[in-house]
């Protein structure tokens, strides 16, 4: 059958060869797809702005559908919609300010995070030097009680399994 090609923005495969790779990856299909794949990550306010600027599709306010999807070149978003990406453009504006002011971040954030990873790697290296002792081995929690466990699943007894006669060394 040959090599195939999986194209993950179009959720298809075909026979990988160079006249169809390039033909699917210069396709309309293709391409409105890599944009919808990629739209779903842009800046809420390039959004905000871009919707603004649009009139709204009378198809889509009257049944709820559109026949071009995506690729309509009017505003899908109603008034509520066009509200909350108001709101959330809004919110990021105000956090970008605290953090250039200097103001305290709200916990949960990365700076956190990354606050006290770096305080945790440093407690790590000091702590270093001391042998570490290995962790015993333990089943997570949920796990059932190791007595219903099937024996491929339990943990070897503290001296290791028993070797039987017949595979022990001479």
């Amino acid at each position: 059958m040959g090599k195939r090609y999986f194209c993950d923005y179009c959720d298809r495969s075909f026979q990988d060869n160079l006249h169809n790779r390039k033909k699917h990856l210069n396709g309309v299909q293709h391409l409105r797809a890599k944009r919808v794949w990629y739209d779903l990550f842009r800046d809420a306010a390039a959004i905000l702005q871009e919707e603004q600027t649009k009139k709204p599709c009378r198809k889509f306010l009257q049944t709820g559908q559109c026949d071009f999807g995506s690729n309509c070149r009017f505003s899908h978003m109603t008034e509520q919609d066009l509200e909350k990406l108001s709101a959330q453009v809004q919110g990021e504006q105000r956090s970008k300010e605290l953090r250039q002011e200097g103001a305290d971040v709200p916990p949960g954030t990365i700076e956190d995070w990354l606050e006290k990873r770096a305080k945790r790697l440093s407690t790590a290296q000091s702590n270093s030097a001391l042998p570490e002792k290995p962790a015993p081995f333990q089943y997570p929690p949920g796990w059932p009680p190791v007595q219903d466990l099937p024996p491929s699943l339990q943990a070897p007894p503290p001296g290791g399994w028993p070797v039987p006669p017949n595979l022990q060394w001479g």
